[in-house]
């Protein structure tokens, strides 16, 4: 099914063209991996609605990306609560292990660094989100931990890519 079809599946189920708009935007960012310019203009054509409704969700909420990001993206949350706990330290620890400044992407394209404003996680403070995940009561030692989990992560999806790649025996 082609990124059309999809978005257009998904918007029949909405009465107001306009409120299919982030289903669309997750659509087209699973499809394409992060949402360009023409890739917005895209899905407002499809849908019909105005290009700055889509640009305006698309760069508001921390989910869309509209540059390309690492395969782990690092969302530091830095909150008040957050922040009180340490995550501006965590912030500096990160940036020098990476080699990155927040908003950067590390050379080997794993990890992209940003800060988000909050995370709704306070009780967990201070949180960082990695994809769809939570990493709750954070220090410099989980942090290095959870670096290593992601880059075996990362090792082991490079090998399966490799190995699917390489003629059956």
């Amino acid at each position: 099914m082609t990124m059309r079809e999809k978005i257009e599946e998904a918007a029949a189920r909405y009465p107001d063209q306009r409120s299919a708009i982030m289903p669309a935007l997750l659509i087209a960012q699973e499809e394409h991996g992060h949402l360009p310019g023409p890739v917005l203009e895209e899905v407002a054509d499809i849908l019909g609605v105005e290009r700055i409704w889509v640009y305006e969700l698309a760069t508001f909420y921390t989910l869309f990306h509209t540059e390309p990001v690492g395969m782990f993206h690092l969302q530091l949350c830095n909150n008040v609560s957050c922040m009180l706990c340490g995550s501006e330290g965590l912030l500096d620890h990160l940036e020098t292990v990476l080699g990155i400044r927040k908003g950067g992407t590390t050379p080997d394209g794993l990890f992209t660094l940003s800060t988000v404003e909050c995370l709704g996680a306070c009780e967990m403070a201070p949180v960082m989100q990695v994809g769809d995940d939570y990493h709750a009561h954070l220090d410099v030692a989980r942090v290095n931990a959870l670096l290593d989990r992601l880059r075996a992560i990362a090792g082991a999806a490079s090998v399966e890519h490799i190995s699917a790649r390489l003629p059956g025996e």
